[in-house]
């Protein structure tokens, strides 16, 4: 009687499964469960990978999500948002105003100086901050290499940037919003 010898051969995965794979990682990095080098290390075993256990072992500890749970992910998502926004627009709203020079006038030099034109007495804010001067559609501000740094916006100025009415302009820690009158 001769024994019977099975062979087993171990199941490659699909393309389709590699892509539901990738697809897990992608998930994850979009829930912030994984960080962009873990995300490209553990793409290349899903790339890889030479079994289906392989695959399942490499996305294993992350959570997929089902329809509902990704609907209520969205809406937590969007209430979170909304609060972000209804934030910037209280913190908007308290900012004290910046008037602008009427027409004619010279340039503002901004900061803790003496001298200033515009004093700022705060530690955030450099002796020579910032400078705002005319130009031909309304003002430029330019910060003068302030430690501490000047924001249009909630954006750095890096050289000069035209401000008009409106704008958010930020010393150091010190916010305030530009108004003409």
């Amino acid at each position: 009687m001769t024994s019977l010898e099975f062979r087993t051969q171990v199941a490659r995965p699909s393309q389709v499964e590699r892509d539901r794979a990738l697809d897990v990682l992608r998930e994850g990095v979009g829930n912030g469960q994984l960080s962009h080098d873990t995300f490209i290390r553990r793409m290349e075993l899903v790339l890889t990978a030479r079994s289906r256990a392989e695959l399942a072992t490499v996305v294993a500890d992350l959570q997929t999500y089902g329809r509902f749970q990704r609907a209520v992910l969205r809406g937590v998502a969007k209430v979170s948002a909304f609060q972000v926004r209804l934030r910037r627009t209280w913190e908007t709203e308290q900012l004290p105003g910046l008037r602008l020079p009427g027409p004619g006038a010279a340039r503002v030099v901004i900061g803790r100086q003496t001298g200033a034109d515009l004093r700022l007495g705060d530690a955030s804010v450099s002796r020579v901050h910032a400078e705002l001067r005319p130009a031909a559609d309304g003002w430029v501000l330019q910060d003068l290499g302030s430690s501490n740094g000047t924001f249009v916006n909630g954006l750095r100025v890096v050289g000069a940037v035209s401000v008009r009415a409106g704008d958010q302009v930020r010393f150091g820690r010190l916010g305030f919003q530009l108004i003409v009158e």
